[in-house]
């Protein structure tokens, strides 16, 4: 059994906001002189919880994902497992040497070098004079600075600024890394390298805590994801599942997506769908490419004679992905399942939607649902590694090379 290396138990950070006393001591011994009763007045202040009854653990070798809104208490979570900042309640174990790129540039000062930049911010860091030494040519190198290396920093454009700062960071060897955001520093193509080197990271078997908005980026470096939404653990669970339904609601203004207000028809109602086959846990998630069979449960109070129905597949873009109409369906009153098979549904891993349809003598309407909860496609990705190479399906593949011989004359 693998042990922890993170264990954290009903974490909860609070913080007070309103009108704060500035200046230290001296600015506050002023005001009492001024106003000595304005130390016994209400302060306008209240307070707010960052950070509410989480708990999670993380194993050795583990790359977990955070995810959520801003302000959804994501960074406060890393800065507790940093040791930044005190939780007010629960706690937290962490067994191994740890790292933090939760800013990058720590330590930089303007007037000095690159160079000299490197050094005293790899020290911050937690990195020997040694350890930097042996690393600086790799670090540099990987920054695409050498030219500018003993230039002050203040001379720095933005991004070679951050490219810099997150190289040295970027080279540091802990056990466990802690990561806010900085995949998205620099330019496209120097974002491509950072994600490299978080993938170094992953496969060297290092534990990594990442946080960001680059849901693809997650889907590809997380073992595991947790979606922490108002300072509360909301999901946490297998990646491209918890990532799907994170999208989900995100593209319909996070409604609960499991009521829909629909007129009702004396004549009948779609009542539920489900993935048939497959079978799992989850009726409403594909995990595996393959045969899949969809179930759609129709209950009827009469009869449909010479019915319209039509069914529909869209992505969370409302892209139109596949649809299909059948018409002359005679059905008896009762419940009927319509059911649809498929080779295969080689989707992108994402949150999709089901629009299926009845009516009676083609033309009066029975019923017309925008199927809910959500399909959640969460497959293996078998696409380009860059997300802009991503298309609409993820269709395995093989690829075999073959030498091509010249015929003797």
């Amino acid at each position: 059994m693998t042990i922890p290396v993170i264990h954290a138990e009903n974490l909860g950070k609070e913080y007070r906001r309103g009108l704060q006393v500035e200046g230290g001591l001296r600015h506050s011994l002023e005001a009492f002189l001024r106003s000595p009763l304005s130390a016994f007045r209400k302060k306008n202040t209240e307070t707010f919880w960052a950070l509410k009854d989480v708990s999670l653990q993380v194993k050795e070798g583990e790359v977990l994902g955070l995810i959520g809104r801003n302000g959804a208490g994501k960074t406060t979570l890393l800065k507790i497992l940093s040791r930044i900042t005190r939780p007010t309640t629960g706690w937290a174990e962490i067994h191994g040497r740890v790292g933090s790129l939760l800013e990058v540039g720590t330590g930089f000062h303007p007037e000095l070098t690159g160079r000299e930049n490197t050094f005293l911010s790899g020290a911050i860091l937690g990195m020997g004079k040694a350890e930097i030494t042996r690393k600086f040519d790799e670090i540099v190198a990987f920054a695409e600075l050498e030219k500018f290396i003993d230039t002050p920093v203040k001379h720095y454009s933005s991004g070679m600024y951050v490219r810099l700062a997150f190289a040295v960071a970027a080279h540091l060897e802990p056990e466990i890394l802690l990561v806010d955001e900085v995949l998205a520093v620099g330019d496209i193509n120097f974002q491509k390298k950072c994600l490299g080197k978080m993938g170094d990271v992953a496969r060297a078997g290092r534990t990594v805590v990442l946080v960001s908005h680059q849901l693809n980026q997650i889907r590809r470096l997380c073992h595991r994801v947790v979606w922490i939404d108002d300072g509360a653990l909301r999901r946490d669970g297998n990646t491209h599942e918890v990532v799907s339904a994170y999208e989900s609601a995100m593209a319909r203004g996070d409604s609960n997506g499991h009521s829909q207000a629909r007129p009702m028809n004396s004549k009948g109602r779609f009542l539920k769908w489900e993935i048939a086959e497959p079978s799992g846990e989850e009726p409403h998630t594909l995990n595996k490419l393959g045969r899949v069979t969809v179930k759609f449960t129709l209950a009827l109070s009469q009869a449909v004679r010479r019915g319209h129905h039509g069914i529909a597949l869209f992505n969370h873009d409302r892209q139109l992905i596949w649809g299909l109409a059948t018409d002359g369906i005679n059905l008896p009153a009762g419940e009927h399942d319509l059911c649809y098979t498929f080779p295969m549904l080689p989707l992108r891993p994402g949150p999709y939607a089901w629009l299926v349809s009845l009516y009676d003598e083609g033309v009066e309407e029975v019923d017309v649902w925008e199927c809910l909860p959500e399909m959640i496609v969460a497959t293996n990705v078998h696409q380009h590694p860059l997300d802009h190479w991503n298309g609409l399906l993820n269709i395995p593949s093989e690829l075999s090379i073959l030498a091509k011989v010249e015929r003797a004359q």
